[in-house]
């Protein structure tokens, strides 16, 4: 049996476009049906469509409806956090492997792919405002030794961020008076496509999807989620487009300053994204990478070469 995929990669460069064709090759020439999970954190929000690039009629191929999962299932002004999505994702993935479907995970959301593929962790403990305002006053490096004091510390990822340690702190205090559910995750062991290329050439193609997507609406579809209930602070919390589409909403930037600003932003998020996957590279990720701008018969067939020598085959 062909093992999961994960599509992976920066903003702008195509990735369901890209998953959506290898559902439909998948099923026209091996007979395999495939579904994709959106590993987006904020695609998950409703009526967020153009400021998230949810592009739903790219699900639609020729006709070929591929079923999408983890799109428009929270209201906006929720804020749906890392332990929700791997619950939700395991809860798809399961449903996937019992009706015999191959799942797609698919997105630019690192953190969310990569704790699916680790053993992340994560627990649902509530807030102790009281231990974190406490644990504010330590230095880094009495953080990480309380934290070393109430647990084996296997490696520096709950160490490495200020904010991780001060919460892994806070997992464990709860930990030892409550006793926390037992929730096994089957093992998800996928091949991992990514899709990127020149850096210049993702630029101008951001900026051109950015141009495109304020001509067709996006400034309305902030004014809506506002007119809806939404504060400007909870825009701003879902940040990029919407954080600057507040300020020229609230009359604190032209229409130009906001564009040039959420520009230069947005490369700079993908700039990010791609140094978070180089790093899942370091740590031991298997990422094969092809150029969004080959053509998708190319992408299509270096990737099924690809698969062919990893499990899939005609049968």
């Amino acid at each position: 049996m062909i093992k999961p995929i994960v599509v992976l990669g920066p903003t702008a460069v195509g990735k369901t476009g890209f998953a959506v064709n290898m559902a439909f090759k998948l099923k026209k020439d091996y007979g395999i049906t495939a579904e994709i999970i959106s590993a987006d954190s904020r695609q998950v929000y409703k009526y967020m469509d153009i400021g998230t690039g949810k592009d739903i009629e790219e699900y639609n191929f020729n006709g070929f409806e591929v079923p999408y999962h983890l799109i428009d299932i929270k209201d906006p002004g929720y804020r749906y956090n890392l332990f929700e999505f791997r619950r939700d994702f395991f809860e798809v993935y399961k449903d996937c492997i019992e009706r015999d479907v191959l799942p797609i995970l698919c997105g630019g959301t690192g953190l969310y792919i990569e704790a699916v593929i680790e053993d992340y962790d994560l627990t649902e403990v509530p807030v102790n405002k009281t231990l974190r305002e406490n644990l504010e006053l330590k230095r880094d490096d009495e953080l990480k030794e309380i934290l070393s004091s109430m647990k084996k510390l296997h490696n520096s990822s709950d160490t490495v961020h200020r904010k991780r340690c001060i919460r892994a702190i806070e997992i464990e205090e709860y930990k030892r008076y409550n006793k926390l559910p037992k929730r096994d995750y089957p093992k998800f062991d996928p091949t991992i496509v990514g899709i990127s290329g020149e850096r210049i050439n993702i630029r101008k193609r951001i900026t051109a999807r950015l141009v495109e997507r304020l001509n067709n609406g996006m400034v309305e579809e902030a004014q809506k989620l506002l007119d809806m209930g939404l504060t400007h602070e909870d825009l701003t919390y879902y940040g990029l487009e919407y954080k600057h589409l507040s300020e020229y909403i609230k009359g604190n930037a032209s229409f130009n300053d906001m564009k040039q600003r959420l520009n230069s932003d947005i490369h700079r998020f993908s700039k990010r994204q791609m140094t978070w996957f180089r790093r899942m590279e370091r740590n031991g990720f298997d990422i094969f990478w092809i150029n969004f701008e080959k053509s998708m018969k190319n992408k299509l067939k270096l990737v099924f070469d690809h698969l062919e020598k990893n499990s899939l085959n005609n049968n």
